[in-house]
């Protein structure tokens, strides 16, 4: 099934919106300034996650938690973690793990949701 515009858009709001809570988050519960360095915490998980659309075509099916929602958690996890280590950011190995975690939670997370909230509604699968 073909994804109409709209909903390819709000995939990627989405995916953005959450990536960019993850790294306020992150900010807020080491005492930094959230706002501040948002963008320098966020950049390299955007980024890796535009990589795993782009690696997984998600935009043929960007509602699927198991075939596009991996595709931009490993982009964002993986490229993500690469990117920071090369910028000279953080890459402790608590840090990959938590990191991992949230972002499974918020890009798988949300594609399951709506998974089971279309299936409820009758919607064809995603």
């Amino acid at each position: 099934m073909k994804t109409r515009p709209p909903a390819l858009g709000l995939a990627i709001v989405l995916d953005i919106v959450l990536i960019l809570l993850f790294a306020l988050i992150g900010r807020a519960s080491h005492g930094e300034n959230a706002i501040a360095g948002l963008w320098i915490t966020a950049w390299p998980f955007l980024a890796g996650a535009l990589v795993g659309w782009l690696a997984g075509r998600v935009w043929r099916r960007p509602f699927a938690p198991w075939r596009s929602g991996l595709w931009v958690w490993v982009g964002a996890l993986v490229v993500g973690m690469i990117l920071r280590a090369v910028s000279g950011q953080g890459v402790a190995v608590s840090f990959v793990i938590v990191a991992g975690i949230v972002l499974f939670l918020f890009l798988v997370g949300w594609r399951l949701i709506a998974s089971v909230v279309r299936r409820g509604r009758g919607f064809r699968r995603l």
